[in-house]
């Protein structure tokens, strides 16, 4: 009877991990991430400054739909279709927390403290419908959108956060960068040496990752005058799009040549991580 219950778990647990629709935490994962951070900060700013800024704005909505529909019509996980919707909630959120700013005159604290009420919203609504924060679990299309919900609000959040310590508290986009590097270590220190439950600790670095990459994409892409190199906002977001294809098709090639389709993280052995 055990064995029974065991092979039938672990059917289970395999067609869980078959059908999910986000990709394992990986240190690949991390890369792509900051790097998408950093592609939608530069490219929303030289979008706007190319093109009327509500038709940007437009333009970038209407992306932002697209790609998440085909990211929620897509069964199971595609890398590139994950990251393409990824990349357009990046821009789009951006857009969103500037606008805010820019366009209605709101403070950055402001907008930070509603992004980051709006995003404990989520989480409560998330968990109070399906008993788990965990991104391994997300096999359903009530958690995908809870998901999307989620990671939109934390580019918007992390957006709002990082231009308040760059503009606001007048710390520059360098050094913002750097407090940001030493506040994403805070979670992965507390995971592995004091016992901070996965889930917390994976949304704590998610969130930091957005002002993190941002930061640094906005010091290398704006004026010396503003404190960064002048490379350019467009040259910027074109190099940090082909870095994302490269480490995107490396980890597709990856988890083509992994058992069952898909690279296994410590993490993922644990199908349903309490919060």
């Amino acid at each position: 009877m055990s064995h029974t219950v065991a092979i039938s778990a672990t059917k289970v647990e395999g067609f869980r991990q078959a059908t999910s629709k986000v990709p394992e935490v990986t240190a690949i994962f991390w890369i792509i991430k900051i790097l998408t951070t950093g592609m939608g900060e530069t490219t929303s700013d030289f979008l706007v400054r190319q093109i009327d800024p509500p038709i940007a704005v437009g333009i970038g909505a209407i992306f932002l739909i697209a790609s998440l529909a085909v990211q929620f019509f897509t069964p199971g996980y595609n890398a590139w279709k994950y990251w393409q919707a990824v990349v357009m909630v990046s821009v789009f959120g951006t857009m969103a927390a500037d606008v805010l700013h820019v366009g209605f005159g709101v403070p950055y604290w402001i907008s930070t403290t509603f992004f980051a009420a709006s995003l404990l919203a989520i989480f409560g609504a998330w968990y109070w419908s399906e008993r788990t924060l965990s991104i391994h679990s997300i096999y359903t299309k009530r958690r995908e959108f809870f998901y999307w919900a989620t990671v939109l609000t934390t580019f918007a959040l992390g957006t709002a956060a990082g231009d308040m310590t760059a503009s606001s508290l007048g710390m520059g986009y360098l050094l913002s960068g750097a407090l940001f590097a030493a506040v994403i270590a805070v979670p992965a220190i507390a995971y592995w040496k004091m016992g901070l439950p996965e889930i917390p600790a994976f949304w704590f670095a998610y969130i930091v990752t957005r002002p993190l990459g941002a930061s640094f994409a906005d010091w290398m892409g704006v004026s010396q005058v503003r404190g960064g190199l002048d490379w350019g906002t467009g040259p910027v977001s074109l190099v940090l799009a082909i870095l994302i294809c490269i480490f995107v098709g490396y980890s597709t090639h990856s988890s083509r040549r992994a058992p069952h389709g898909r690279p296994q993280s410590v993490a993922s052995q644990y199908s349903e991580p309490s919060f």
